[in-house]
């Protein structure tokens, strides 16, 4: 009994990964709304990083408790698509609904789950992204997200709806794309073996403290531009 308390630890880490995507979700549709001390895009950002840590948590606890398994592989690809995929879907969709007063193109955030899935499909049959990603891990996805809308809503007039498209469009086939971009995951702390993580840190607080949410969407793009230096030099 034990044993099978131990064992299910992990999948219970990635259900809250799940947990908090669908509460992200409930939360898109409120984005403008100011609810308790936050707005809904605000509350969502608190979900969707709660979800990353989870999302961290159930492999960190894997490892620990030698409680690999292939329903775990498989529950954690389905938490990553909710939780990163269909949650920053939603609260880009009601964001542009709500900024442009419903234009059709709001809909073209449809296209982030879809290439977020493909992304998760490739992954769990490529057995050679340990240390690097092929394509933008459906987690940064998540996060370039997070900025964009609150960029948006603090935007003084609406940045136009094509354009919105354009960059979704992009940033969603950059999931896909064949472009091997540098794991984030810390396996010691030598700084020559850590330089661009360490430059990504940097970059992601001196954002934040700038921009505030903001910044999580220029985060991303740096770590885009990092990963193509990084390419190149390799």
């Amino acid at each position: 009994m034990l044993k099978r308390i131990v064992q299910s630890i992990p999948n219970t880490i990635t259900l809250l990964n799940l947990l908090s995507g669908l509460t992200a979700i409930i939360f898109s549709f409120h984005a403008s709304e100011t609810i308790g001390c936050m707005t809904g895009y605000q509350w969502v950002a608190v979900c969707i990083g709660a979800a990353a840590v989870f999302d961290f948590c159930d492999g960190a606890a894997a490892r620990l408790l030698a409680a690999y398994s292939a329903l775990g592989k498989e529950l954690d690809s389905l938490a990553d698509l909710v939780s990163f995929g269909v949650a920053p879907s939603m609260l880009l969709l009601n964001a542009m609904l709500d900024l442009t007063g419903g234009n059709a193109l709001s809909y073209i955030s449809l296209f982030i789950p879809l290439m977020g899935a493909l992304r998760l499909a490739k992954f769990n049959i490529d057995d050679t992204q340990s240390t690097t990603f092929s394509g933008l891990p459906i987690p940064a996805n998540a996060i370039f997200w997070i900025g964009f809308v609150s960029c948006l809503y603090s935007l003084e007039t609406m940045m136009p709806a094509w354009i919105v498209s354009v960059i979704t469009v992009a940033v969603s086939l950059l999931m896909v794309a064949d472009m091997r971009m540098f794991s984030l995951k810390f396996k010691n702390f030598h700084f020559k073996e850590n330089v661009y993580r360490f430059v990504i840190i940097a970059i992601a607080v001196i954002s934040v403290s700038l921009c505030g949410i903001t910044g999580l969407m220029w985060t991303i793009a740096a770590y885009v531009a990092l990963s193509a230096v990084a390419g190149r030099k390799a």
